[in-house]
């Protein structure tokens, strides 16, 4: 037998098996009848059988053609089904766990509404949050994360990013607060005690640059390494923070906070969703896209 097998052979096979016929296989696989009496020699001498023998005027299978048709025919089906185009994806026969990295504020502003949508489509699917990690990792090109959500700073070149929503940056306090019962003004911003979140501890961002432009200089006297944690803080403080608008509306209003406008032209909080070109064919995956783009649609602005 040939060491090296030309899987076409299956194809030749499964033809000449089915239609019991030189010519009648030539005619399905749109070749010549010399071309497949060729291939029907080169069977024979891999499988030490013939396959194929004169019956009259006809072709009948050998006892061992009749035992490896099926198989062989299962096998050429198998291959095409493995090249044709995938499938859409049922999102309620899918049974697959998906990791998305996302960090506090974005879970907390979509992600009720993100597992409300995955539990009513795709009741067998789970759903596994990953929060952002303080170091840059490899998670979406080692398969680690499915999907990455927030603003994306370093990533890989062959990784797809799709902006998904801008959000405008405003101040945070307690409900009573000096900043809520009067106009803010920068001087009065930069003149109250802060609370920042950073999930690499840095004590200065944006808002320091913009206020160093005119001369200002805010104390920051509490780094958190996530946004709620800082909430939490103002709660019960007269800690200020800053935070995106629309994505923490929710957020805001459970802890009993209040958001005001700060006089500074802050940059906006940009959120992309991240994939790995791996996953641009599979229809599941692209599913979960869906649900994601459609979690930040429904984002009152």
């Amino acid at each position: 037998m040939e060491s090296n097998v030309d899987l076409n052979l299956f194809v030749a096979l499964d033809a000449l098996l089915d239609e019991g016929s030189v010519t009648g296989a030539a005619h399905r696989l749109h070749t010549s009848a010399p071309a497949m009496s060729r291939t029907l020699a080169r069977l024979r001498r891999m499988l030490d059988d013939p396959i194929l023998v004169r019956a009259g005027r006809g072709l009948v299978p050998t006892p061992r053609a009749l035992a490896m048709k099926s198989r062989v025919h299962e096998l050429v089906e198998q291959g095409r089904s493995l090249m044709s185009a995938a499938e859409e994806a049922d999102p309620a026969s899918l049974r697959r766990t998906f990791s998305v990295q996302i960090g506090d504020l974005l879970s907390n502003g979509i992600g009720a509404r993100l597992v409300s949508r995955i539990r009513g489509e795709a009741p067998g699917v789970t759903l596994r949050f990953v929060g952002d990690s303080h170091e840059d990792t490899d998670a979406l090109r080692d398969g680690s994360v499915d999907l990455e959500l927030g603003q994306m700073r370093r990533t890989h070149p062959e990784t797809h990013i799709e902006p998904l929503f801008s959000d405008r940056m405003v101040g945070v306090v307690r409900a009573g607060h000096p900043l809520d019962r009067t106009r803010v003004t920068l001087p009065r911003f930069a003149a109250a005690e802060h609370v920042v979140s950073s999930r690499r501890g840095r004590l200065t961002g944006p808002v320091d640059d913009l206020l160093a432009e005119r001369g200002l200089r805010r104390r920051v006297a509490v780094c958190t390494p996530t946004a709620l944690a800082a909430f939490h803080l103002i709660q019960d403080s007269d800690l200020v923070g800053v935070a995106p608008l629309a994505i923490t509306r929710d957020t805001l209003a459970a802890f009993g906070l209040r958001s005001f406008e700060i006089p500074l032209d802050l940059p906006t909080l940009d959120v992309s969703l991240a994939w790995h070109p791996r996953y641009d064919a599979d229809g599941a995956h692209e599913w979960l896209r869906q649900c994601v783009r459609d979690a930040f649609s429904d984002i009152s602005r």
